[in-house]
């Protein structure tokens, strides 16, 4: 379990967490956060870490999603643009895969919210049963 906020721990993990969303590897990751390989290997193993790890590159992708969608409205500017003019190829390409990830991170979105929302239900009827015995 980890310490209390503000605790070393804590503090060397939140350090891990970002070395992991910005690194290649495991092993670059805690290099850059100055433990050793083998115990953020063990936090990763651990299922509180494990959370805050899922969390954050949650929100980093939300973070992308919403940046993409943002240029979503650029992209159809773009189309709308170059839907008449003579090879516009590269911008009209770059236009429809902005408009293709943005479509795509809402479905993500959705199957994300609709899986916690299936976890949660499972979670209160294994709780319902539980208290059944």
């Amino acid at each position: 379990m980890t310490a209390g906020h503000g605790s070393k721990r804590s503090q060397r993990e939140d350090a891990a967490l970002g070395a992991l969303l910005s690194e290649a590897t495991i092993a670059e990751a805690a290099k850059k956060s100055g433990i050793s390989e083998s115990t953020l290997l063990r936090w990763l193993a651990e299922p509180s870490f494990k959370a805050r790890y899922r969390d954050a590159r949650r929100q980093v992708v939300e973070s992308v999603i919403g940046r993409l969608q943002q240029g979503a409205n650029e992209a159809v500017d773009a189309l709308t643009r170059n839907h008449t003019c003579g090879t516009p190829a590269v911008e009209v390409s770059a236009a429809k895969a902005v408009l293709d990830y943005a479509v795509k991170g809402v479905e993500i979105l959705d199957l994300a919210e609709r899986i916690e929302q299936l976890e949660q239900t499972a979670e209160l009827n294994a709780t319902s049963r539980e208290g059944g015995r």
